[in-house]
């Protein structure tokens, strides 16, 4: 079995800022990544087709409601 004894000292608000800075992070790379792999094979790309942008708002909405509770 799995044994979490040694988290036993981390605060909740630790934890809570840990788990928070990986969505940041992966925000981070995402962001990182070229745009001629986005826009592959679309004819006439538009902002909505940008899918960095569809990333972040995901995260950022589960980054809000991950910091409210």
């Amino acid at each position: 079995m799995l044994n979490f004894d040694w988290l036993k000292d981390v605060s909740p608000a630790a934890a809570k800022w840990v788990f928070l800075s990986l969505f940041i992070v992966s925000g981070l790379l995402v962001m990182l990544i070229p745009k001629a792999y986005i826009y592959e094979g679309v004819e006439h790309p538009r902002w909505w087709h940008n899918l960095k942008l569809w990333a972040v708002g995901v995260l950022a909405i589960i980054f809000t409601i991950y910091s409210i509770f």
